[in-house]
């Protein structure tokens, strides 16, 4: 069977979480799956990231007319002629790893689309109204017009099927695939660059955006700053408003007490994963979470909330705070777990294989019923 993936989407260094789950699962399809094909259409400026995935034998690529750092541009060009381009490379099943399905023109191509989290519906104060609309609409679209939706977690199906109960029979959890290995960067690079030492810092890795809760977290530096203790925080991450965030750090008088190393490569930020005291991750609403993940595969503790779908993907194994937002409830969890040994998770239910394998499944599933539809 051969698989279309869109990443027409994917602008690389901005993309974030969703950009590292798509990349992984093109990994995983192509170290994994050996009965099917896979089709990448990806965008003229972003073709060259996706280059040493074509070193798998079961991939190769399409270059669209369109470029994915003009956004408006791209979704016209995604919804006048990518399902042309698929039927004309003779795609069985098109997958879009993200909420924007395509238009159709009734083309009887089946589309499987993944929704992450319905966060504007959830927090609608972070997205002007242009965005609101743009997303309901999509995920509506998607919702009708899919044979099948991916969610990433049982608490993101949950929250579809409230939202769209009449696709509640087509919405399928498939968890993110977590990559996790040993960074062959080595350690004094980093430790020049950023001005820390192993050991002597927290770790972050988040956007800057409102839900990431990133405000409560540099409250609690400086708590501890003026208590004379507590280590730095290396925060990693894209999006947000980074002036209004340093001017947050200015007025906390923390700014030698945050280190802002932008978007990192994956390399760079296993190895601040490995050498730092204690994972913090603030965010008050995730449909998965992979960094907690990627943290305590490494044996490092993690403090964080166990808001949306938090607790279910950590499996209850991080240490938690009730109230995101309270500042003395961080600091006691930050303290407790950097008092205890940290412990390897190994998590095997995210590994790229196990998922690959239920994708497989899924594209069987969609592929044949297809064929039996237009029979």
């Amino acid at each position: 069977m051969r698989i279309g993936i869109d990443l027409l989407w994917v602008r690389h260094g901005i993309c974030g979480g969703t950009e590292s789950v798509a990349r992984n699962l093109i990994r995983g399809f192509g170290e994994y799956d050996k009965q099917n094909e896979y089709v990448l259409f990806v965008a003229r400026d972003n073709r060259e990231t996706f280059q040493e995935y074509l070193s798998y034998g079961n991939m190769r690529e399409v270059v669209c007319g369109t470029d994915s750092g003009v956004p408006w541009r791209r979704i016209v060009w995604e919804n006048l002629y990518l399902d042309k381009y698929a039927r004309k490379n003779g795609v069985d099943v098109m997958f879009i790893p993200v909420y924007s399905k395509t238009r159709t023109w009734g083309s009887r191509m089946p589309y499987v689309c993944v929704i992450h989290d319905l966060q504007a519906v959830h927090y609608p104060q972070y997205f002007s109204a242009a965005k609101r609309r743009f997303f309901k609409y999509a995920w509506k679209y998607a919702c009708r017009t899919s044979q099948r939706i991916v969610t990433v977690s049982e608490f993101c199906r949950e929250d579809l099927i409230r939202y769209y109960p009449f696709a509640k029979d087509r919405i399928v959890t498939i968890y993110d695939p977590v990559i996790s290995e040993g960074s062959p960067v080595p350690f004094e690079k980093l430790k020049t660059r950023y001005g820390v030492e192993s050991g002597q810092y927290y770790y972050c890795v988040s956007s800057l955006l409102p839900h990431k809760n990133l405000s409560t977290v540099l409250k609690g530096m400086a708590a501890m700053k003026e208590q004379g203790g507590g280590l730095k925080l290396v925060l990693s991450g894209v999006g947000g408003g980074e002036g209004e965030f340093n001017e947050r750090l200015k007025a906390l008088g923390i700014e030698d007490r945050v280190v802002q190393t932008g978007f990192v490569s994956d390399q760079e930020r296993d190895c601040l994963y490995e050498n730092c005291r204690v994972f913090l991750f603030p965010s008050i609403f995730e449909g998965f979470g992979m960094p907690p993940i990627e943290a305590m595969r490494r044996g490092k503790n993690v403090v964080m909330t166990e808001k949306s779908c938090l607790r279910e993907i950590t499996e209850g194994k991080a240490f938690y705070v009730e109230d995101p937002m309270n500042v003395e409830e961080w600091l006691a969890m930050i303290r407790t777990a950097e008092g205890v040994p940290g412990r390897v998770e190994k998590f095997e239910k995210y590994e790229p294989e196990a998922i690959v394998a239920q994708y497989a499944a899924l594209w069987a599933e969609v592929g044949n019923s297809a064929k039996v539809a237009g029979e």
